[in-house]
């Protein structure tokens, strides 16, 4: 084993990303420390993007939970998340990649666009410490967590053009979602993947903290609310046999479906225009005018991709294919 365990690494239980990898670090049962955020021990290394989960591997602080994964699958010995077939491999990543970029997307809108969650989860966040506060540094915190978080809505692409587009692409995964779970205890079949975790991280703050996802989940997500349980801890789950990619069920197609519907012009669009220098990106998802900010990183995103598919062996290209026919996904390759 190249990473000594327990692994180290920070984060808070208000972000989906720790939760994400709380999840993975469980059902791999590798062992783990984990410091609230601002409680690290001295000396160690400050990461970029601080309000991520991060990891301290050989003296860096690591934050990307995509890399990671792969990362630990491959240094780590002992029940893998990424699925063996390339197929379905390449499959998981669309569904990680959506829930990291897209959901997250749903997540961020409904905790600080809606007021009553924002003043929830402006007092939640802090509260979430190891250190006690009393009601003035409560409040003082809160508000300055809401402005900041407010204050980033349009960046992460969270306005009153798109709010709409974001809240109903979120009931119709709930939807999409709780169909699937009826017939599949995970994304790919009887073992999670990157994917399934991916999802767990966002819902267990949509469906299960901020006050107005949770309640549309509570009326159309009782299986998802059931299964976000679950999945917090998958240590005594031995798992089962993945799919066959080539006769994906109807359900996870349609679950791609609606990945794809939303998520895929987007990547196009702000491809486009990462490439092109231009700040904004303008386009239509869902058939309605969307706008936002351009993301460097969600191209990088398409880029590995397309690099994934490119990679693959032609049969399993192939199988690829016939599963995201129709589903919005094929336009990125």
């Amino acid at each position: 084993m190249t990473l000594e365990a327990p692994l180290e690494f920070s984060g808070a239980p208000g972000s989906p990303y720790t939760r994400k990898m709380l999840a993975v670090l469980r059902y791999r049962r590798i062992p783990y420390r984990l410091y609230h955020r601002g409680r690290e021990p001295a000396g160690y290394p400050t990461a970029k993007v601080p309000l991520l989960p991060t990891f301290y591997i050989g003296g860096e602080a690591v934050t990307d939970s995509s890399p990671l994964i792969r990362r630990f699958d491959a240094e780590i010995p002992g029940r893998p998340v990424r699925p063996a077939d390339p197929a379905v491999a390449f499959l998981d990543s669309l569904i990680e990649d959506y829930a990291d970029e897209w959901l997250t997307k749903c997540m961020f809108h409904y905790r600080w666009a809606h007021e009553a969650d924002a003043a929830f989860c402006g007092r939640l966040l802090p509260s979430w410490g190891p250190v006690p506060l009393d009601e003035p540094t409560l409040a003082a915190m809160a508000k300055m967590i809401s402005e900041r978080q407010i204050g980033r809505l349009a960046y992460v692409g969270s306005n009153p053009t798109t709010g709409p587009v974001i809240e109903d692409s979120y009931v119709r995964l709930l939807e999409a979602l709780e169909a699937h779970l009826a017939v599949s205890p995970f994304m790919l079949g009887s073992a999670p993947g990157a994917g399934d975790f991916g999802l767990f991280g966002q819902l267990t703050q949509l469906a299960g903290v901020d006050p107005t996802p949770t309640a549309i989940a509570q009326q159309k997500g009782h299986r998802v609310m059931g299964w976000i349980g679950m999945v917090e801890d998958l240590s005594g789950l031995e798992p089962g046999p993945t799919i066959d990619p080539g006769a994906i069920p109807p359900t996870l197609k349609a679950l791609l479906a609606e990945m794809g519907r939303v998520y895929a012009p987007l990547l196009i669009a702000n491809a486009k225009a990462v490439m092109a220098g231009e700040k904004m990106v303008e386009t239509e998802i869902d058939g309605r005018a969307w706008a936002q900010n351009a993301f460097p990183y969600q191209a990088k995103c398409l880029g590995w991709l397309r690099d994934e598919y490119a990679a693959l062996p032609a049969a399993s290209k192939a199988q690829v294919d016939a599963a995201i026919s129709g589903t919005g996904w094929t336009s990125l390759f």
